[in-house]
């Protein structure tokens, strides 16, 4: 069992969507990353996200392939700007919890988790990518990354 984060797919701009909602592109590679993960076997238990909108449809999207019982959460002290440790100290690795959020918070928290420290940052994340990580006698470790470029 593992924890699975996910940067938001991408969204609109706001002169577009003031609540900067997914685009179509954002909808379509959310959908294709959760299919492939589909095709992995990942199965998630529950599905946290910080309440934005963008965050949320991401959520929903992922659940909607990768949970049997879609529960899905909002999640406070998880947007792009807040402290990491909260969340970082909570994480469980038996879990198989998402928590589908925003930049820089999502790269200083795996840098927390797997350093200790939320700089130097040890992984960009990708618009709808999943990063999977676990835990060992020797810490937290990124187990694997999927993304919607290899770019």
């Amino acid at each position: 069992m593992s924890v699975f984060l996910v940067q938001h797919g991408l969204s609109l701009p706001k002169t577009e969507d003031p609540e900067r909602g997914l685009s179509d592109r954002g909808r379509e590679e959310t959908f294709k990353i959760a299919e492939v993960a589909a095709g992995y076997g990942v199965k998630i238990s529950k599905i946290f996200h910080s309440g934005k909108k963008r965050a949320e449809q991401t959520a929903r999207i992922m659940a909607e392939t990768l949970c049997a019982d879609p529960g899905i959460e909002q999640m406070a002290d998880i947007s792009a700007m807040d402290d990491v440790k909260g969340l970082g100290n909570l994480l469980d690795p038996d879990s198989n919890h998402m928590v589908v959020g925003h930049l820089p918070y999502m790269e200083k928290l795996v840098s927390y988790l797997t350093t200790g420290r939320e700089e130097p940052k040890v992984l960009k994340f990708q618009n709808s990518g999943i990063v999977c990580l676990d835990q060992d006698k020797s810490g937290w470790f990124i187990r694997w990354t999927l993304n919607p470029n290899i770019s």
